[in-house]
């Protein structure tokens, strides 16, 4: 679906042939009402609507919003090249995007930039559609000139021709190609879990380009404990932990437990009938908490674009790093385990999810964006997440991005679905790929 219209490029051409390169002062005097970093916010979270209806998985929802964040990103770059620095050249293969012209608002380029790039990696093209007409009606409604409008558009195309170009290149395609895991009889492997033993989730992930990290293998935690069920060894206590955690847990903890589930597609079984229930996927959660900030800070437009670009990026790079130890290890998971030598009966609080245990998702994308936001608003930064009260949750409040982000990964204890190594282990991850993308990346400049 990354594919873009050929006839596009033709724009490339025949705009910069004309006024592309003729000035590069964009018209940022009117329609003050576009600046408002709220309706870029808007634009995101349609983006995550879709991307829960469109029941992306953990991986490639990063996938869906790193590449619109860029291009988005790079427009408003462009258009203040005194104040932001444009990611060409510090992002793997990315090379710098055609300037923006005059007769062009920044603002409304930013997001339709954001809008075609995302449109082209959903599946649910309606619904950008349908948003984008409603979007095109305020528009109207605030007096923005046709032709204010159409070279925005314009240049939108153009930049976005650009950004698909670069994001084609990421080895994603190939991957749907590639074979799916094949189970292994024992013990200390991976096995699908119930209730519907799903094929294991991107197998191959580890094969996506990166951004910022120069391999997936470049931060890889310590082994996981040696597989060893014997009574009292080091494998075999933390497993009992899960079984014990799982059969006390306190009110608080099943809160925690279920505030950070983020599994975007939950089944449950009645007899012959089954349903599921759609939800947001983790790295959408920390989307979620990017917007909650930079609102709570007063960010301007510009300064959210980037905020979302760099969490982007950080959640991107973090899934590949993670997914490549998780399908190099093949850990098994504690609800295999525990029915098969413990309780056949025992079920986890949260549903398994359909990949293998090592390093713990949560901890390592939840600690990479921290990191990241850490260094944007602060280390005392406490906030109100409300991520979750539309799939009906209530909100829960934190004094910092790092305490939400070591709630997160302890969660998935209490949720039943993994151990405390991967959970630590991805921490010490997650520490690792943040830390290295705010040493190696620049958006504003100084």
């Amino acid at each position: 679906m990354i594919c873009f219209k050929r006839f596009q490029l033709f724009y490339f051409y025949a705009f910069s042939i004309g006024s592309l390169f003729l000035s590069c002062t964009p018209t940022t005097t009117k329609y003050k009402e576009l600046e408002n970093p709220d309706i870029f916010r808007e634009v995101v979270q349609n983006l995550t609507d879709i991307s829960v209806y469109d029941i992306f998985s953990p991986p490639v929802a990063s996938r869906v919003y790193v590449y619109p964040s860029i291009a988005a990103y790079e427009v408003i770059a462009s258009a203040f090249p005194d104040r932001y620095q444009s990611l060409a050249g510090q992002l793997n293969g990315l090379t710098e995007s055609p300037k923006i012209p005059e007769n062009v608002n920044p603002y409304l380029a930013a997001i339709y930039t954001y809008n075609i790039v995302g449109k082209t990696l959903i599946f649910s093209e309606d619904k950008m559609t349908d948003f984008q007409k409603q979007f095109d009606k305020r528009l109207i409604d605030l007096s923005v000139s046709r032709r204010i409008r159409k070279n925005s558009m314009k240049y939108s195309e153009i930049v976005s021709a650009h950004i698909l170009e670069w994001a084609k290149k990421d080895n994603y395609h190939q991957t749907r190609t590639f074979p799916k895991y094949t189970v292994l009889e024992e013990d200390n492997y991976w096995k699908p879990t119930p209730p519907d033993y799903m094929d294991g989730i991107e197998p191959n992930w580890n094969q996506i380009r990166t951004l910022v990290i120069d391999s997936s293998s470049q931060f890889s935690p310590k082994p996981p404990l040696k597989f060893d069920l014997t009574k009292g060894s080091p494998f075999q206590k933390q497993l009992f932990e899960v079984y014990e955690v799982g059969t006390t847990l306190s009110t608080q903890q099943l809160d925690i437990a279920n505030f950070w589930d983020c599994n975007p597609y939950v089944t449950y079984h009645k007899g012959h009938a089954m349903f599921a229930t759609k939800k947001i996927t983790p790295g959408g959660h920390w989307i979620g908490i990017t917007s909650i900030a930079s609102k709570k800070d007063n960010s301007d437009f510009t300064e959210t674009v980037a905020a979302f670009a760099e969490v982007s990026i950080a959640l991107f790079d973090a899934f590949i790093s993670c997914w490549d130890e998780k399908w190099k290890t093949l850990v098994v998971r504690p609800e295999t385990l525990i029915n098969k030598y413990y309780d056949e009966d025992w079920l986890p609080v949260l549903q398994t999810p359909p990949f293998p245990e090592y390093t713990s998702g949560h901890s390592v994308i939840s600690t990479a964006s921290a990191e990241v936001l850490t260094k944007r608003f602060g280390n005392s930064f406490p906030f109100l997440d409300t991520t979750e009260v539309r799939y009906g949750l209530p909100a829960r409040h934190f004094d910092s991005f790092l305490e939400a982000a070591d709630e997160a990964a302890i969660s998935r204890l209490y949720g039943g679905i993994h151990y405390r190594m991967a959970i630590d282990q991805g921490v010490i991850q997650g520490r690792k790929v943040g830390q290295h993308i705010n040493q190696n990346i620049v958006t504003e400049k100084l």
